[in-house]
C-alpha cells in the first residue's frame, strides 16, 4: 500500500510537469507567430485587353524630290519646322532650263512667222497643201518643245503638296543632284498613326474600329485612338500581323519616330485573378511572390507566381494561385517560407 502510494504521487509530479511543458511551449509558439492580414483569392470577369508597342508615323508621309536635275541653291533650313500646303521647300539653279526655254521661245517665234506667210500663199493657192502641212506640223513640234522647257523651268522649284512637318532633310545648298532622288520627307502630323505587330494567336481579338488607349512614354501622357487597319497576310520571320492605330495629335506633340505603347479593350470576357500591387513580392532574382496560408497549421508558406498587366494598382496573376486560396496581404515584409502566423 506505501508504494502504490509513492507510485501515484510520482506519476502525478510526471502529469503535472508534462502539461506545464506543453503550456509553455504554446505560449513561447504565439509568442513567435507574426501577425498578419490575409484575403481570400477569387476570381473576376473582365474583357481581356491586349497590349502592343510599336512606332509613331505620320498619317500621310511624303519623300519629295526634283523632277530635274541641277545644283541646289535653296533648301527648308531646319528639320522640324512646320511646313505648309504649297509652300516653297527648295529650288535648283534655274539659268540653264531658263535658257532651254527662251531658245524654244525662238524656235516657236520663227517658225510661227513662216506658217503665216505660207498661209497668206496656200490661200491664194501659190504652194501645195503637202508644203503648208509640213510647217504646220513643224510648228506644232515647236509649241510642244517649248512647253516642255516652260515645265523643265517651273520643277526648278520645289512645292510640298502637304500640310505638315519636315521630318528629314538629305541634301544641302550647294549639291548636285539627280532626277527624282529624295531630297526631303514631309509628314502630316494633325493624325497620327501607330504601327504595330500582333501574334496571330490574338488576331481574332482585334478588329476595325476598337478604341485603344496609347501612351507615349516620352511624353507621359496617354491619348485615345482606333484601330483603322488589321494586315491580311503576317510578316514571313515573325509570324506577327501588321495593325494600325490611328490617334489626334492636338498641338503636334506626338512626332513620328516616337515608341508607343498601345491597350486595345475588347468584347471577349475572361476570368481573371486580381490582387493589390502590395501584396507581391520579389525576390532577389526579381522573381514575384506571395505569402499562401496554411490554416491547418497556421504557417505562411512562400508561392512563386507569374503576373499578367497592371491596371489601377491591380496586378493579374497568371499562374501561381487557384481560386479559395488565402494569402497574406499585410505584415508579410516579416515573414519567411513556412512562418507561424497568427490572423489579426
Amino acid at each position: 500500500m506505501k508504494y502504490a502510494n509513492i507510485y501515484l504521487g510520482v506519476l502525478t509530479t510526471l502529469l503535472l510537469a508534462s502539461c506545464k511543458h506543453n503550456e509553455t511551449k504554446t505560449t513561447e509558439n504565439k509568442a513567435q507567430a507574426i501577425a498578419v492580414n490575409v484575403t481570400k483569392v477569387e476570381s473576376s470577369q473582365a474583357n481581356k485587353e491586349v497590349s502592343v508597342s510599336g512606332n509613331v508615323d505620320g498619317s500621310t508621309t511624303v519623300r519629295l524630290g526634283f523632277l530635274v536635275a541641277g545644283r541646289i541653291n535653296f533648301i527648308s533650313s531646319r528639320e522640324g519646322q512646320n511646313i505648309g500646303k504649297g509652300q516653297l521647300v527648295a529650288t535648283i539653279e534655274p539659268t540653264n532650263y531658263k535658257i532651254a526655254k527662251d531658245l524654244s521661245d525662238v524656235q516657236v517665234n520663227q517658225v510661227s512667222d513662216e506658217f503665216n506667210r505660207l498661209k497668206i500663199m496656200r490661200d491664194r493657192n501659190s504652194i501645195s497643201e503637202s508644203d503648208f502641212s509640213k510647217v504646220n506640223f513643224t510648228l506644232q513640234q515647236a509649241k510642244l518643245q517649248q512647253q516642255l522647257q516652260q515645265k523643265n523651268l517651273t520643277d526648278t522649284k520645289l512645292y510640298s503638296p502637304i500640310s505638315g512637318v519636315l521630318i528629314k532633310k538629305l541634301g544641302e545648298a550647294g549639291e548636285i543632284i539627280g532626277t527624282g532622288n529624295p531630297l526631303l520627307v514631309i509628314s502630316d502630323i494633325r493624325k497620327v498613326k501607330v504601327l504595330a505587330y500582333i501574334p496571330e494567336g490574338e488576331l481574332h481579338l482585334i478588329k476595325l474600329g476598337q478604341m485603344a488607349e496609347v501612351t507615349i512614354s516620352a511624353l507621359d501622357k496617354t491619348f485615345k485612338g482606333r484601330v483603322t487597319e488589321v494586315g491580311s497576310a503576317a510578316d514571313a520571320t515573325s509570324r506577327a500581323f501588321t495593325i494600325k492605330i490611328e490617334v489626334d495629335n492636338p498641338g503636334l506633340l506626338i512626332r513620328p519616330g516616337m515608341i508607343a505603347e498601345a491597350r486595345i479593350k475588347t468584347n471577349v470576357a475572361a476570368q481573371r485573378i486580381l490582387l493589390p500591387l502590395e501584396i507581391i513580392n520579389h525576390d532577389l532574382d526579381n522573381q514575384e511572390f506571395v505569402y499562401v496560408v496554411d490554416q491547418s497549421q497556421n504557417k505562411a508558406f512562400k508561392r512563386k507566381i507569374s503576373i499578367g498587366k497592371v491596371a489601377d494598382n491591380q496586378v493579374e496573376v497568371v499562374s501561381g494561385l487557384n481560386v479559395g486560396e488565402v494569402v497574406v496581404s499585410a505584415g508579410q515584409n516579416k515573414l519567411s517560407d513556412g512562418s507561424l502566423i497568427t490572423i489579426k
